[in-house]
């Protein structure tokens, strides 16, 4: 049976401690984890419908690197999660090029929930 969901590529260096990304066979992604930023073009070429990257260890310098070579043809947003509550989203404008919002702690939060990438947090009443 092949797995139709859309793919989530992870990346996130060794030792990271991660988010509870909802991995389960009836989540609504499919979340792949890669190792290191650099295999990132090797993976990309090779996945067949990746419709988000997230970036969980990076420097800034990093992640403009792979904004910058991304392929042409790849409309996905890109998310670096940063330590502190700060992280940025780029994803395609209405034109040409892609567009980069800061984003909060709670911000990323809502981008992670909305796009059922992780359980939603329980609420106190």
């Amino acid at each position: 049976m092949q797995d139709t969901r859309r793919i989530t590529l992870v990346i996130r260096g060794t030792g990271i401690q991660s988010r509870p990304w909802d991995t389960s066979p009836a989540a609504a992604n499919r979340i792949l984890f890669v190792k290191a930023l650099s295999m990132l073009g090797f993976v990309l070429d090779r996945s067949e419908d990746v419709e988000r990257l997230v970036v969980e260890s990076a420097t800034a310098e990093d992640f403009l690197d792979v904004l910058a070579t991304l392929p042409h043809d790849f409309l996905g947003d890109v998310l670096l999660v940063r330590g502190g509550g700060n992280s940025y989203l780029s994803s395609v404008g209405r034109t040409e090029g892609r567009l980069l919002y800061a984003l909060n702690k709670a911000d990323l939060q809502f981008y992670l929930e909305a796009h059922r990438l992780v359980a939603v947090e329980a609420k106190a009443a």
